[in-house]
């Protein structure tokens, strides 16, 4: 079951309706398909593959709802934290849902809630829940600055009522 402010628990197989509650958490579900290269010796996807899925599904939704080359603003975010909690293997040719929300969007830094789901049919199964934190900074200085209007504009779609702005 996937309920509450904090990270979603592993939803039990017989939990009904698991897609409405997630999406209700989540309002965004990005999907990212696995790949072939993604499956480790041991037939599962790799760990760090798991932060990659998180990056992508970050920074296309951002193009996507800024409708922006987000790499063409003056400002540019870099990841200066992430996190990741395994709560189910991936393999090959599992279909992905990576849902975002945001946590906190400050000045200078917006970080993004996720958790990554295994289609199952209709349902979505949790595979894993992570924090991605992007500091905006100028390209060429690389010191911190504003979020650009754009990102915070789509990004404040994002937050929670359980978050802070």
């Amino acid at each position: 079951m996937i309920t509450g402010s904090g990270p979603p628990r592993c939803p039990r197989p017989a939990d009904p309706g698991i897609v409405g509650r997630v999406t209700q958490q989540y309002p965004v579900l990005w999907p990212v398909p696995t790949r072939w290269a993604d499956n480790d010796h041991y037939g599962h996807v790799n760990n760090v593959t798991y932060y990659a899925y998180f990056d992508t599904a970050v920074n296309a939704w951002l193009i996507d709802a800024t409708g922006t080359d987000i790499r063409e603003l003056p400002a540019i975010g870099i990841v200066a934290e992430t996190s990741c909690r395994f709560h189910a293997s991936l393999s090959f040719p599992d279909l992905l849902r990576v849902g975002l929300r945001i946590a906190r969007l400050g000045r200078s830094s917006i970080t993004y809630d996720l958790a990554i789901f295994r289609e199952a049919g209709d349902d979505l199964e949790l595979a894993a829940t992570g924090t991605f934190v992007h500091v905006y900074v100028d390209e060429k200085t690389r010191k911190p600055v504003e979020i650009p209007g754009v990102i915070r504009k789509a990004a404040a779609g994002l937050v929670t009522d359980a978050t802070e702005q």
